[in-house]
């Protein structure tokens, strides 16, 4: 079982997050405390989901690293039509069951997995929008990405968002991959990426 590096940089994560838009707006939840666990913070998931406001309805969205399951949340909360969310973490998972049985969210699916693996071996279905927030300094976000687009993970035009401690034009990313908006927060760098068909 991988554990994450515990130099890894940290932002918020203070054991609750809130849902910042959508049916769920405003409801706040308690996530289970673990080294290396970087939930987005608010302002970033913000800006996220207002870069991509025009695509989460109706999507089909993958979380790979689910961790606080801010983001898996986030997106079913402003009308994904199903989520998947992946983690190690038996607690982690273990909350986010709870906090879909508080929702009666019905449409979020949870396995308790290493990503890598998971993305390797299952049959492949392909997501409309992917969320990758690995931890930080254990070489999981490229390894996840070529998966992704090698397994046939991903709908011709997917969107995937990523979170990583080096800057997103350094990352190698497959070249059918277009860099869309990126950000910094202090040690970390957000981007979201459009695929097109290779």
């Amino acid at each position: 079982m991988r554990k994450p590096s515990k130099a890894a940089p940290s932002h918020g994560g203070d054991g609750r997050l809130r849902i910042i838009g959508g049916q769920w707006r405003s409801r706040q939840f308690d996530f289970p405390m673990a080294a290396g666990l970087r939930p987005t913070p608010n302002r970033v998931r913000e800006t996220l989901f207002n870069w991509l406001a025009p695509y989460v309805e109706g999507a089909k969205v993958l979380d790979a690293f689910a961790g606080s399951g801010a983001l898996f949340l986030e997106a079913l909360s402003r009308g994904a039509g199903s989520a998947l969310a992946l983690d190690l973490n038996p607690a982690a998972v273990a909350s986010l069951r709870g906090h879909l049985a508080t929702l009666r969210c019905d449409n979020g699916q949870l396995i308790q997995s290493d990503a890598i693996a998971y993305l390797s071996s299952q049959p492949a279905s392909p997501f409309d929008l992917v969320f990758l927030d690995p931890p930080f300094s254990q070489n999981l976000l490229l390894p996840a990405c070529n998966l992704l687009e090698e397994k046939g993970w991903l709908a011709a035009d997917a969107w995937v968002y990523t979170e990583s401690e080096n800057p997103p034009s350094s990352l190698g990313m497959p070249g059918n991959w277009r860099l869309h908006r990126e950000q910094k927060a202090g040690q970390v760098y957000y981007a979201l990426w459009q695929r097109s068909a290779a």
